[in-house]
Order: structure tokens, then C-alpha cells, then sequence
């Protein structure tokens, strides 16, 4: 064979080695990828919301002083649990305790003169009947005996308001509860002016959490229950996330709705109950109330099957063996990590499970 026989052999092997090289190549990007894919099905599906939630006592109770003097006794300690009628502060009793001694020898007094005046009625009257005294003595003594009672009752009543003001030099407590901080000293002197307090005694055996649910969520449950009474007797029971991340014990119940939407945020103030008799909350703390939700019937994916563009949430269906992107409309509420997919996807659909950002349009699809 001569040179240029040998030089066009050449050049036909090489065309077909790149041919084959090409079409091999060709061959492996159509080859169908691996994904995890579900079938879609529908049932029912409990969800759950978080709310961002204050916590307060059941009742906070500034403990005034009702009358002035220089704080004598402090008898508990900051954060100390008291019970009802427990002492906690006293002020000087000294000018209060002198004014019911003096009251109460008004009382003596007073009682002394009445007893004199009715005799001295007692006596008119008999000579009266005899017509010895006139109408007009008569009259005279029955007058002074009505103003003697009457100082008498004057001076009951003031030994009743003397013995008040001693008594109110011990401030106990008005329920059970937890000492606050205290704002004063022994020695300090105090008055009914200090519109702070002593300190506060809260009662935190049971907890309220304030929290906002959307309008939105709430017509949920009013379309359902038709009034605000059966929507507050029929909400489910609620769990309460701590601060730290970790959950209260004790599931709680939904006390009160507002019937009011706040124009600036939309939403509506509810309370939740919880039973604190371990203590373990603080009035003034914060939490997240955990509210499950159920959906009949509902068609529920991961959100690691779904990505986003502009604010619409797609999904890959496999058809015919290729993927598909396709537009879903999901449940606003959800926990993060589930969607409820409310149109765009029916029973037997078939989806990519993971990854969806990664996946590209048309791609061929066998099960992993």
C-alpha cells in the first residue's frame, strides 16, 4: 500500500474513533439520574405553629402601704414564696398604737355620759307622768340623751378607724405568691404616696400567655365553630416552648380570644392558661406557644422537595419517566419542615423527594 493509501486509511479510523468516542458520550448524557421520589398520597396531618409569647402571673400585686411611718420590720427576702396572710413588712406602731389608747378612753368617756344622761331621762320621765316636770324638760333630757349616743357611736367609730391604722402597720400578704424586689430598708420612711410599692407579690401558681394569632388562622376556627365561645371551648390544647428551647410539661388551654384585630399587624390577642404550681415559670418571662392544627384529607410533602422562585414554590414531577417544574400552592402555616399543599398536586403524582434546587427541567429519572 502506498503512502497516500496509508495516510486516507488513517484518516477514516480517526474520524470513526471520534464518531464513536462522540456518540458514546452522547449516549451517557442521556442516561437517566438517580432520586429519592415519592408518591404523593393525601391523609390527615397534624401540623403545629409556633407563637411568640409573654408570660404573666395571674396576678401581680403591688403591695402600698396605707398609712406613714418608718419601715420598723422586713420579714421576707426577695424571690421568697409566701403564703396568704403571711407578715412581711412592719412600720412603726408607736403613734397608731397611742391613738387607739386614746380612742379607746373616748369610748369610756362617751359611755360613762350616756349612762348619766339616761338616767337623768329615766328621772324626767317619771316625773313627767306625774306632772311635775313640762313637756319642754322632758323634751330637753330626751335631746341629750340622743346626743349622747350619738358621741358614743362618734367614738366607737373613731377607735374602729384608730385600731384599723395600727393594724395596717403590718403588711401581709394579700395571696399566695412570689416576693419581688424590694424597693426599701428598714428605717426608710414610707407612705400611701409611693405608688410603686414595697415590693410586688405575684401569684404565679397559674401562668397566662399572651400571644397573636393571625386573622387569617382564627377565621379558621370561627368558620368552623360558628361563634367566638365555641371557638375558645373547642381550641386545642396548646404546649409552651421555653426560652431555652425546651417544652413546659404541662400542656395548657386557651382561655380568652380578642375580639379585636389589631389594624397595625393584623392580629388577634390570645391567652392561654397554664398551671405553675412547681413554680417553674416566671411571670414576665417568654416563650413560644406550640399549637397543633390538623388537616383533613390533606396532601403533605417535605419542604427539601420543593425550591423557590419569586415567591412561588415549585416542585419537580416525574412524567413519562422526566422531570417536570411545576407551580404548588402551600399552607402559609407550617412547622418548617413539612408543607401542605393546598392545589397544583393530586393523589399518584409522582415528585422528586430531595434536592429539587439541584434538579434540572427534563431531566431522565430512575427510582434511587
Amino acid at each position: 500500500m502506498n503512502n497516500k493509501a496509508l495516510r486516507f486509511s488513517g484518516l477514516l479510523f480517526a474520524a470513526w474513533l471520534f464518531a464513536a468516542c462522540g456518540g458514546q458520550r452522547q449516549d451517557e448524557g442521556d442516561e437517566p439520574k438517580n432520586y429519592e421520589l415519592l408518591t404523593v398520597t393525601a391523609s390527615d396531618h397534624e401540623l403545629t405553629t409556633e407563637y411568640a409569647a409573654s408570660l404573666k402571673g395571674q396576678q401581680d400585686i403591688r403591695i402600698i402601704p396605707r398609712i406613714e411611718g418608718y419601715l420598723q420590720g422586713i420579714y421576707v427576702k426577695e424571690g421568697e414564696r409566701v403564703k396568704e396572710g403571711q407578715l412581711l413588712f412592719r412600720v412603726d406602731a408607736a403613734t397608731y398604737r397611742a391613738a387607739v389608747e386614746s380612742a379607746k378612753a373616748n369610748v369610756e368617756q362617751m359611755s360613762a355620759a350616756l349612762e348619766k344622761t339616761q338616767l337623768e331621762y329615766d328621772g324626767k320621765r317619771q316625773l313627767h307622768t306625774k306632772n311635775i316636770i313640762s313637756n319642754y324638760e322632758l323634751n330637753t333630757a330626751q335631746s341629750d340623751l340622743a346626743v349622747a349616743k350619738a358621741n358614743l357611736a362618734a367614738a366607737k367609730a373613731a377607735l374602729a378607724s384608730a385600731q384599723s391604722e395600727l393594724n395596717y402597720t403590718e403588711l401581709r400578704s394579700p395571696s399566695n405568691g412570689v416576693v419581688g424586689r424590694i424597693r426599701y430598708r428598714k428605717g426608710d420612711f414610707v407612705s400611701p404616696n409611693l405608688q410603686e410599692g414595697l415590693t410586688i407579690v405575684a401569684d404565679n401558681s397559674v401562668i397566662r400567655a399572651y400571644f397573636s394569632m393571625s386573622e387569617r388562622d382564627l377565621m379558621e376556627y370561627l368558620y368552623q365553630y360558628k361563634t367566638m365561645d365555641a371557638t375558645v371551648k373547642n381550641m386545642p390544647e396548646v404546649r409552651l416552648m421555653l426560652s431555652g428551647g425546651q417544652l413546659y410539661e404541662r400542656s395548657g388551654k386557651v382561655e380568652s380570644i380578642s375580639g379585636i384585630v389589631d389594624e397595625t399587624t393584623g392580629a388577634v390577642s390570645v391567652c392561654a392558661l397554664f398551671d405553675n404550681s412547681d413554680g417553674i415559670l416566671l411571670s414576665g418571662g417568654t416563650g413560644k406557644i406550640v399549637m397543633p392544627t390538623v388537616r383533613k384529607n390533606a396532601i403533605v410533602i417535605p419542604q427539601e422537595a420543593t425550591y423557590e422562585i419569586q415567591d412561588k414554590v415549585y416542585v419537580y414531577k416525574v412524567v413519562d419517566g422526566k422531570t417536570v417544574s411545576t407551580i404548588i400552592e402551600v399552607e402559609p402555616q407550617n412547622n418548617g419542615k413539612e408543607y401542605v399543599v393546598l392545589s397544583g398536586l393530586n393523589e399518584g403524582d409522582v415528585i422528586i423527594a430531595k434536592g429539587a434546587g439541584f434538579v434540572q427541567e427534563g431531566e431522565r429519572v430512575i427510582e434511587n
